[in-house]
């Protein structure tokens, strides 16, 4: 395999130990420490950038988005102009689901967690798997790599993430059949009024 010139080893190095200490330490707020009063939208724009995990300001949420939420029912319309805990709390879900699905899929598999649980013990729940994910991630990070193990690294990282993403996405799918089946049932065993109503 080809030789590569580290040259800057020790900042590459330096920028391994950041990643490892990042994904080790750095976590969303539990749900006792979100704000216990309302929060205007600027307000959760910048609460929100503090509470998910980036890279030099990548993936900022927006305005745009928050109302959009809103719009296609994952998130609950706003008490006046304020956001609440569970704004906040969802915003923290949908921003992480997002990336690996699309905004629908998220929306579906957040309805069906939350139609039979507490959103504050669905958020931590949520936030302990997350905490697991990381520090299962961060264990595999090693500032002392070389280019051979940094490259081979990433590609099990990415082949991981295909996985992953193949297996939620057919998950998902799978859930939607059934509650589709289930709601089709439902249907079928209402009274038919028109059936019922004897002719004058």
């Amino acid at each position: 395999m080809e030789k590569h010139d580290w040259g800057n080893h020790d900042q590459i190095g330096e920028k391994l130990g950041q990643l490892k200490e990042k994904l080790a330490s750095e976590r969303p707020v539990r749900w006792q420490e979100f704000p216990d009063i309302g929060l205007y939208k600027d307000q959760v724009l910048s609460y929100m950038f503090r509470q998910l995990i980036n890279f030099e300001g990548e993936g900022q949420l927006t305005s745009a988005m928050i109302n959009n939420y809103i719009k296609d029912g994952l998130l609950p319309r706003t008490d006046g102009k304020k956001y609440s805990r569970e704004h906040l709390a969802g915003l923290t879900e949908i921003c992480l689901l997002k990336q690996v699905l699309s905004v629908r899929d998220t929306g579906f598999l957040l309805k069906q967690e939350l139609s039979d649980e507490d959103h504050a013990d669905f958020y931590t729940k949520f936030v302990q798997i997350l905490d697991s994910g990381l520090k299962e991630t961060a264990d595999l990070i090693n500032a002392d790599w070389d280019m051979e193990a940094l490259s081979d690294m990433t590609l099990r990282l990415a082949v991981s993430s295909y996985c992953g993403k193949l297996a939620c996405e057919r998950l998902i799918e799978i859930m939607r059949e059934k509650v589709l089946s289930e709601e089709k049932k439902k249907q079928e065993k209402k009274p038919d009024k028109k059936a019922d109503k004897k002719p004058e």
